[in-house]
């Protein structure tokens, strides 16, 4: 059992060190995401605003095309009126005229909306890449500045992870759950000893009792005010001898 308590603290010794390269990044890696995300959602926006765009040029065109049809129909339709033979054939081609007329208002009318939903488009576009620059070299900034980071302690950083694998393929795959889950709930302090009669991770007294079985190091003992999991000081002490990095 001692072992057993004693490979779980050494997991812990090597994931605070993890802990502690990670912390030197700092805020970068969030910032880092947030600024991909804020480029994602403009990059998102400008494309949806250059489809519109383009669908507003593309109607735009057809509409002009169906004009010079209609326009063509109506010069037609005008020069026939002069050769009509009765009022029925006259009122036939002044109801042709008349409905080409009208589609041809209503065609220009809608090229004369669609020019300036097209004109509002590109004003937004402009208006947006601005942002979209800025933002792209305030993220080129921060990504050196994390890699920089990163460089300066990937040989550590690759070490560890590397040692981190063994041990914790030491550990006891319900012991390894538990404290995989107790680190995510309390901030990645998953063991805590017993210092100065009180759990080092929440500074709560532990009973004089439950200290006496913990330095038993016969089972796994849990902290009833923090539930993270204690073991004694011979198990902190002979761990640290083994973690050398």
């Amino acid at each position: 059992m001692l072992e057993r308590l004693t490979v779980l603290y050494e997991l812990q010794l090597i994931d605070d060190q993890l802990d502690q390269l990670e912390e030197l990044r700092g805020d970068l890696p969030a910032a880092v995401n947030e600024l991909t995300s804020q480029i994602d959602a403009i990059q998102e926006q400008i494309r949806t605003k250059e489809t519109e765009k383009e669908d507003s040029l593309k109607k735009r065109r057809d509409n002009d095309e169906e004009i010079e049809r209609l326009q063509t129909n109506l010069k037609k339709f005008k020069s026939q009126l002069y050769q009509v033979r009765n009022n029925k054939e006259y009122d036939a081609l002044t109801k042709e005229i008349d409905h080409a007329e009208e589609l041809i208002k209503k065609l220009e009318e809608e090229n004369t909306e669609l020019e300036n939903l097209i004109e509002k488009l590109k004003g937004e576009i402009e208006e947006i890449r601005p942002q979209l620059d800025t933002l792209n070299e305030e993220l080129k900034v921060k990504e050196a500045e994390l890699k920089q980071i990163i460089k300066a302690n990937e040989r550590e950083e690759v070490k560890l992870k590397e040692i981190r694998e063994k041990t914790a393929a030491k550990v006891r795959k319900p012991d390894y759950n538990t404290y995989m889950r107790i680190r995510k709930a309390l901030g990645g302090k998953a063991i805590a000893t017993i210092n100065r009669a009180a759990c080092s991770g929440c500074h709560n007294i532990v009973p004089p009792q439950r200290q006496l079985e913990i330095k038993q190091n016969k089972r796994l003992y849990s902290c009833e005010s923090c539930g993270r999991i204690i073991v004694s000081a011979e198990v902190a002490e002979e761990a640290l001898k083994r973690v050398k990095i």
